[in-house]
């Protein structure tokens, strides 16, 4: 074994070692829980994050007896820099470090025309999904530059709409092109101290916020039809594999969609 394999070899080991603490922002329903519920059932101490207590409850709930034992829930408002910061010191003082954030708190707002979204309407979103994404990502980035030993690793939640938008999704789909920018600089800004940044988008998980999209959805030439969606499950999994690569690699950005949703091609 050459020495630079050895290197490596010795701290893929020693990460897999230690104990692994991960937040998890929106963990109350869909890609948040079932996020939380893999990390938990692999191992990870997980925070769970959201603004209601009783779906955090519920959410810890389904998981096994031995992996709820590592699990806190933390009512947060991500929009709110004071909740945040109590929330990553929750996070450190239950479990010791944070070696992992998934920024996943979202919302889509209304699906109108951009003439009739409001204004107050518009920065409710960009306050979630940006606003709130950015917070959670530099308390994260706090602790994992203070910690010893020193490094993490974020994802953010994008969407398919970081790629191409849907009708009437103005506001969701600029605030996921600005999340590939934020994936982009934490990723640069986190070299120095060992901290990782990588984006997954999403493309009809089935969710709560999907369901329309299994009845009948807007398409981009103006008439509605159902489309495909995929197990949330699968979108978990594809998370635990980004988060348990050793810091030494990274998988700067993944998209897992519905198979034969209308995105590739014309539709």
């Amino acid at each position: 074994m050459t020495d630079i394999n050895k290197t490596l070899n010795d701290a893929r080991e020693a990460a897999a070692a230690r104990p692994r603490s991960a937040v998890v922002t929106g963990a109350g329903s869909g890609i948040g829980r079932a996020v939380a519920l893999a990390l938990a059932e692999a191992g990870w101490s997980v925070t769970l994050a959201g603004r209601r207590p009783a779906a955090l409850e519920s959410t810890a709930a389904l998981l096994t007896a031995d992996a709820a034992g590592r699990v806190a829930t933390a009512p947060t408002d991500v929009t709110d820099p004071d909740s945040v910061t109590a929330l990553f010191a929750a996070a450190l003082d239950r479990f010791g470090r944070v070696d992992l954030l998934f920024n996943n708190a979202g919302t889509f707002g209304p699906a109108v025309p951009p003439d009739e979204l409001t204004y107050a309407d518009w920065q409710s979103v960009v306050d979630v999904n940006l606003t709130g994404a950015f917070l959670c990502a530099r308390a994260a980035f706090r602790a994992m530059k203070d910690q010893t030993p020193q490094g993490g690793r974020i994802v953010n939640n994008g969407s398919i709409s970081a790629h191409a938008p849907r009708p009437h999704s103005l506001a969701y789909t600029t605030t996921k092109h600005a999340m590939t920018g934020l994936t982009k600089s934490l990723s640069l800004d986190g070299r120095p101290h060992r901290i990782a940044c990588g984006q997954i988008d999403v493309g009809n998980a089935a969710t709560e916020l999907t369901a329309r999209m299994r009845t009948g959805i807007l398409q981009a030439d103006g008439t509605t039809a159902a489309e495909p969606t995929m197990d949330a499950a699968d979108v978990a999994r594809t998370v635990l594999h980004m988060a348990e690569l050793p810091l030494e690699a990274n998988i700067q950005f993944a998209t897992v969609l519905a198979t034969t949703m209308p995105y590739i091609g014309r539709g």
